[in-house]
């Protein structure tokens, strides 16, 4: 495909997924803990050959859907229609100001494409005009009539189950959309299917048998087990850290600001709770500790916000394919108090990490008035972080 070919993706959510039974749209749900949605824009997004995502919601799901896709890069969303055809069809006119040379048009409940299928369409749309990722049908088909018997029995040497995302030159698949929509056809149920209705000549590429679409409850139940089985690397880390007071007003624990009658003596905000938390994560990665990655001896971390060090503590287990299972404190301190707080600093940590608040602890003790932090001279901090990651060799 020329490099000067311009690629850019429809990601269509605007679907209710009724069969996939109770607990709203099914792109919203999570897996894996995390949003479907997310995973199936993340790729895209991503990926270096794409240059606009543009998404076909719900307006109902607004708040969800900003929820759900915090940090990646979209355009803004299109409404969607009442069936899928009308939402792509939105999704396209909305991308016909970019005038891109190809377009992606892919379902949001199909969250585990691959950088690989992703670059498989752009090169087949660049070939071809049209294409479509397959993969092989393993299971005898049977054809039945009105009465359930058995009619034929096709050869399934010939059969191939379509997925997305379905690759196009862009000016030809909006044209058949929009044909379509003027004659009044609204039954068809792939993209593909308008393109051959509109007279095109649709080519196969590989597809991914991983690339399934979540359906039915049962989906979910699967995937997630399949994506656990995926992350049996289970890793625990310890942290410690400690600061001394200084002159101040306030503290920074856990993430939160706390007005106290004095501050520590730090390089950065001194914020022993995160401190121990990233040296714990690093731990669990057996890569280094906090001062390794960020010296105190660098004049750029001078006061740096600590809840930076702990993202990029995150991101570190995001690049290993893994995530976060467990992240837990224990401040040691006769004040401030930090009952009162606990609820307020679980939520930040769980705000900054990305990990939800369920699989967030944070404990208090007192040394009762032995040492350093019974003398109220400092706070010391221990952590622990289990992880998840794939397991290699």
């Amino acid at each position: 495909m020329a490099k000067s070919q311009r690629t850019a993706v429809v990601l269509v959510a605007a679907g209710r997924g009724l069969r996939a039974g109770a607990g709203g749209p099914k792109q919203y749900r999570t897996i894996g803990g995390v949003p479907v949605i997310y995973r199936a824009m993340e790729a895209f997004s991503r990926h270096p050959d794409v240059f606009a995502v543009q998404p076909v919601v719900n307006p109902d799901d607004s708040a969800m859907f900003t929820a759900a896709v915090a940090g990646l890069k979209h355009e803004a969303p299109a409404s969607g229609g009442a069936t899928r055809q009308a939402s792509v069809l939105a999704g396209l006119e909305a991308l016909a100001r970019h005038k891109p040379d190809i377009v992606l048009i892919h379902d949001a409940a199909r969250p585990f494409v691959s950088s690989g299928v992703i670059s498989r369409a752009i090169e087949a749309a660049g070939r071809t005009g049209a294409a479509i990722p397959v993969v092989p049908v393993t299971d005898t088909i049977k054809i039945t009539g009105a009465s359930g018997d058995v009619e034929d029995t096709p050869d399934r040497a010939a059969l191939r189950i379509a997925q997305t995302p379905q690759s196009f030159r862009f000016d030809v698949i909006l044209e058949a959309h929009r044909r379509a929509a003027k004659d009044g056809r609204s039954d068809f149920t792939d993209d593909a299917a308008i393109a051959e209705w509109a007279g095109l000549t649709v080519a196969t590429f590989e597809g991914d048998v991983a690339n399934m679409k979540l359906t039915t409850p049962e989906d979910f139940v699967r995937e997630e087990a399949r994506l656990a089985s995926l992350l049996g690397d289970i890793r625990t880390g310890t942290g410690y850290d400690v600061h001394a007071f200084g002159e101040g007003d306030h503290l920074m624990l856990c993430g939160v600001r706390v007005p106290h009658t004095k501050g520590f003596l730090a390089h950065s905000d001194g914020d022993v709770g995160l401190h121990a938390l990233v040296d714990a994560i690093l731990g669990a990665l057996a890569d280094g500790d906090i001062g390794s990655h960020f010296p105190p001896s660098d004049a750029k971390w001078k006061g740096a916000s600590s809840d930076q060090f702990l993202k990029y503590a995150i991101d570190s287990v995001t690049a290993r394919g893994g995530r976060v299972a467990n992240l837990e404190v224990t401040m040691i301190c006769e004040r401030p108090k930090i009952g009162p707080l606990r609820d307020v600093m679980r939520a930040r940590i769980a705000e900054i990490s990305g990990v939800d608040i369920s699989r967030v602890a944070v404990k208090a003790t007192t040394s009762e008035r032995l040492g350093f932090t019974g003398r109220e001279e400092g706070i010391a901090a221990t952590a622990s972080a289990t992880i998840r990651l794939p397991w290699s060799l």
